[in-house]
């Protein structure tokens, strides 16, 4: 008989669910997560997804009409490109848009600059709204650069009547209307996804994501610092790390918890990018990184979500000590960590997924991608508690390697 569209959609996720509770699924989830892929296989550029939502949404529907993952990804990933012009971001830089002269299929890229400066922990700490609305907000986006003139924190009682005049500047009005002009993008863009959700449930997929998150210290690193000024801040500012950590931690639970109320879905994905071995000692990782995120970790977990830390990098140090969170409750998705390792390091704690190399399905044969994932099923998979995904988001892996990978965890993984 034939399998409902509702009755694929509840097997799929509790396949999933099985996964995460270390229990043993029918077979082997497959959750793949990509980025352009369906654009370049399906001939829409990416300057055309992010600001044509009906080209991109005829690209993915081609991709699962094709592939037929256990949990599916909307075109969250393809940012929208009229919101971006608006705003004038000053760290992404994106084909199609009216600032770049890139070529239409160039995807986008992310472009750190250090929007705090290392002499600025008291004030961020001190108050981060009130930095993120003048510092952060001013300096990454070109169009508010006028907040920085805002001084709402001390509007408290009568004072407001000399705060609030900042109003009737034309540079700070002209900002608010950049604002309302992006806030409308952005609710058709949100109205977009949320339709094309639906429309990926009612034909049996779960959706992949209920909210994003970063680890606290990411947060920091990644918008605030850069890379290479918050690696030397664990020299120079250690105490004032560990206080921006604390307060964020508040921050990503609340923002987190909030965004699965939205979509009504469990799922937080994490991607972690300043922990990875080659960046921080055992020590510095035990003292800066992981404290703040196992207490995010956690609670997620006790608000009733379901975390899918993404490892990006060499996680092979750290496998012992990414134990220490509740039991079959998290994912923890690896890039380039041994494997057998994590399963026996992890495989009692949490289900463990990813770890096909992206150079692998781009380069490799058929025959190597299916011997690839035979090792993965037969090892990982061992008793459940395993998810077959790619190694890191996919963008321009042959077809027929990819569709190896699908083909082969559908029969072959069946427990």
């Amino acid at each position: 008989m034939k399998t409902s569209p509702e009755e694929a959609y509840n097997q799929r996720l509790k396949r999933v669910f099985d996964a995460v509770h270390l229990k043993q699924p029918d077979r082997v989830p497959l959750v793949v997560g990509f980025q352009a892929f369906p654009e370049y296989t399906y001939g829409v550029s990416i300057a055309e997804a992010m600001y044509d939502y009906d080209k991109v949404a005829g690209a993915l529907d081609q991709f699962y009409e094709e592939y037929q993952p256990d949990l599916a990804w909307d075109p969250v990933f393809m940012y929208p490109g009229k919101v971006l012009d608006i705003l004038d971001i000053k760290w992404l830089r994106w084909p199609g848009s009216r600032k770049y002269d890139l070529d239409p299929n160039t995807m986008y890229q992310f472009i750190e600059n250090e929007n705090m400066k290392e002499d600025e922990y008291d004030e961020l700490i001190f108050d981060p709204t009130h930095f993120i609305q003048s510092k952060w907000i001013p300096r990454s986006f070109g169009a508010l650069k006028p907040l920085e003139k805002l001084r709402l924190r001390g509007s408290l009682w009568v004072s407001f009547l000399n705060s609030f005049a900042v109003f009737a500047d034309k540079d700070v009005q002209g900002a608010l209307k950049a604002l309302v002009e992006a806030g409308e993008e952005l609710v058709r863009w949100n109205q977009f996804l949320a339709d094309y959700d639906r429309k990926l449930e009612a034909k049996g997929f779960p959706v992949a994501y209920g909210a994003f998150g970063f680890a606290p210290f990411d947060m920091l690193g990644d918008s605030l610092r850069g890379t290479v000024p918050v690696l030397t801040d664990l020299f120079d500012y250690p105490d004032e790390i560990l206080q921006v950590t604390e307060k964020f931690t508040k921050i990503a639970l609340e923002s987190a918890i909030d965004g699965c109320k939205v979509t009504g879905r469990p799922f937080v994905w994490i991607w972690l990018h300043k922990g990875l071995d080659e960046f921080m000692s055992d020590a510095q990782y035990k003292k800066f990184y992981w404290p703040s995120l196992q207490k995010y970790l956690v609670g997620l977990v006790d608000a009733g979500l379901t975390p899918v830390v993404y490892c990006e990098g060499k996680y092979n140090t750290r496998l012992e000590i990414l134990r220490d969170v509740p039991v079959g409750k998290i994912i923890y998705n690896f890039e380039t960590v041994d494997m057998f390792k994590a399963k026996e390091v992890l495989g009692d704690v949490a289900c463990i997924a990813g770890n096909v190399p992206n150079y692998l399905l781009s380069y490799g044969t058929v025959e190597e991608v299916k011997d690839y994932c035979k090792k993965l099923i037969d090892i990982c998979g061992k008793g459940g508690g395993f998810i077959m995904d790619s190694s890191a988001l996919i963008d321009d892996a042959k077809p027929e390697n990819l569709k190896a990978m699908f083909e082969f965890t559908q029969t072959y993984g069946v427990y």
